[in-house]
């Protein structure tokens, strides 16, 4: 058994839209690497939503519940105090944050506080790494963290959001600081490579998310095709209300076609307005939220798969679709060409296209052959490229290398 003990830290865990590190943590643990999680909030009820996610949830520390502890807090700040070299370096990262204003520096003292609480935590269980989900806030306290605890820090990279998040300063400190950092996609790594020295380029490694292709069953699909799929959040940057649209164009020429929109969110009430408005509530099904069973299952029984985002990094749910066999359509927006070549493995419109998109599912429901086609050919690449078995053990390899070790 590896003495490693890794210690996994993101801003929300487990969480509908993160599957992916249920997944990846899974796959780490099989593989014998002691993994602890953490997470800087402790998620509503509506994010479990299965098994997986309630056993996830009984095992996490959760920083924010422990540091409104006050004595765990003083505790943590005493030990803190007691490494003043450690304290003296973690508190001058905070001049290379890029923080600007007062609530930007604020909210990096929050971090380093937070930090006290998690170092503490580390020092107790013995971890020997934190990494980092997501490069955001809660890598700004893994990385203060890693400082007082004097451990290594990683982090994952997914975009686009780790890239919007305060100025490029944060992005480079933070490379700068950790001894890899996991990037999800070749569009990633450009991205991050813009933000960095060039100096520390060697440690932007590409290490995919991955799906088990077993889990998704490939249905034996034949014309027609008429049940079209949706999985995700229903926020603005899905581009749901693109789909709803595009569908209301295509109604008339599809007469059997229906469409389950799988997810919850801000916009629900919105988008099931507009379907109404359109005369498409009857074929149009919003089922919310559904846990990773339940979303294989339909995965299985649906025909086509749309994913109209704006903004993405490499959607995991798009390697399900394609591992479970369905044709696909995207947006030809950052690290998705990487997955979905157009007219080979699936079909690429532009994000905001309504007609284009339209045409695109037109298309693969009109002419199911060549949709079916690329579908087969979408299986071999989700599937090779993105196993999650072969992928956590390039990650596990990264994690128990020895890293460079605060002083």
């Amino acid at each position: 058994m590896p003495s490693d003990h890794i210690v996994y830290l993101t801003g929300l865990y487990p969480a509908v839209s993160h599957t992916f590190i249920l997944r990846e943590v899974a796959a780490l643990r099989a593989m014998g690497l002691r993994v602890t999680t953490c997470s800087v909030n402790r998620p509503q009820p509506a994010h479990l939503i299965g098994p997986d996610e309630r056993t996830a949830a009984g095992t996490t520390f959760y920083l924010l519940a422990a540091a409104c502890r006050p004595l765990t807090l003083l505790a943590a700040v005493g030990r803190a105090i007691r490494r003043p070299r450690r304290l003296a370096r973690a508190a001058g990262m905070l001049r290379h944050s890029g923080a600007t204003g007062i609530g930007g520096h604020t909210r990096q003292v929050a971090y380093l506080i937070e930090a006290m609480v998690l170092a503490r935590f580390l020092d107790r269980s013995g971890a020997t790494r934190i990494h980092n989900q997501l490069g955001m806030a809660s890598a700004s306290v893994s990385l203060y963290a890693s400082v007082l605890a004097g451990i290594p820090f990683s982090f994952t990279l997914h975009g686009p959001d780790d890239f919007l998040e305060g100025p490029s300063r944060q992005m480079a400190a933070k490379i700068a600081s950790a001894d890899f950092v996991a990037c999800i996609s070749a569009f990633c790594r450009d991205q991050a490579r813009q933000r960095c020295d060039s100096r520390d380029w060697p440690k932007l490694q590409i290490v995919r998310c991955g799906i088990d292709p077993a889990a998704y069953r490939r249905a034996d699909r034949t014309p027609p095709l008429r049940r079209l799929l949706f999985v995700g959040r229903l926020v603005p940057v899905k581009g749901v209300s693109v789909l709803i649209g595009a569908f209301g164009r295509i109604a008339r020429d599809c007469p059997d076609a229906v469409l389950t929109i799988v997810g919850d969110g801000p916009d629900r009430a919105g988008l099931e307005a507009m379907a109404s408005g359109l005369g498409l509530g009857g074929r149009i099904a919003f089922t919310g939220a559904q846990n990773q069973q339940q979303v294989a299952a339909r995965m299985a029984e649906a025909d086509l798969f749309v994913l109209p985002s704006f903004a993405e990094g490499l959607p995991v749910v798009l390697m399900e679709a394609m591992a479970s066999g369905l044709p696909v359509i995207a947006t030809n927006i950052a690290g998705i060409p990487e997955l979905v070549e157009d007219n080979v493995t699936g079909r690429l419109v532009e994000a905001g296209d309504e007609r284009q998109l339209a045409r695109a599912m037109r298309d693969c429901l009109t002419m199911p052959l060549p949709a079916l086609t690329m579908a087969r050919q979408g299986q071999i690449r989700a599937s090779r490229d993105h196993d999650m078995w072969t992928e956590a053990r390039r990650l596990a390899r990264f994690l128990q290398a020895s890293g460079n070790r605060p002083a």
